[in-house]
């Protein structure tokens, strides 16, 4: 448990420095550690189901769509969704591509009265690289998570 204390700790200061208002920001690496030894920890998915379909999927986590394809509408359902699904005890962690849309929702799941909101910096396919490609430089996928094709 000392570990969790310390990356939970690390995260929370990141989110200070950073001006974020959820509880804190971590690594992929540092989420699934969490997830591994957090009993009430839960890992919300928030990309789309043409993502979760085509790019892969992180076994045992919430899928609730942020916004939907085509188009990318945000999903009007989110927060009842999240409520149905997630208890607001629990430690959440919301991953996307690469941690923006996850970043709004953990604002919003923060607004609605959830009070242990992680985003996944990086997010399940990185950053792009000098050649505008994902899944290279970093995120869940190069970290080797688990993930599964769909």
């Amino acid at each position: 448990m000392e570990n969790v204390t310390v990356i939970l700790e690390v995260a929370q200061q990141r989110a200070k420095e950073s001006n974020l208002s959820y509880k804190g920001a971590l690594s992929p690496i540092e989420s699934y550690a969490i997830l591994q030894s957090t009993p009430n920890a839960k890992l919300v998915d928030v990309r789309c189901r043409a993502e979760l379909d085509w790019v892969g999927r992180i076994p045992n986590a919430v899928e609730i769509e942020w916004a939907t394809y085509p188009g990318m509408q945000p999903n009007p359902n989110f927060m009842a969704q999240l409520q149905q699904q997630v208890g607001k005890q629990a430690t959440v962690l919301f991953i996307c591509r690469s941690g923006a849309r996850s970043s709004s929702a953990a604002i919003l799941a923060t607004q609605a009265g959830y009070a242990d909101c992680y985003n996944v910096l990086e997010g399940f396919e990185g950053d792009k690289n000098n050649d505008g490609h994902r899944n290279e430089a970093n995120g869940w996928r190069v970290a080797k998570l688990p993930w599964v094709q769909s």
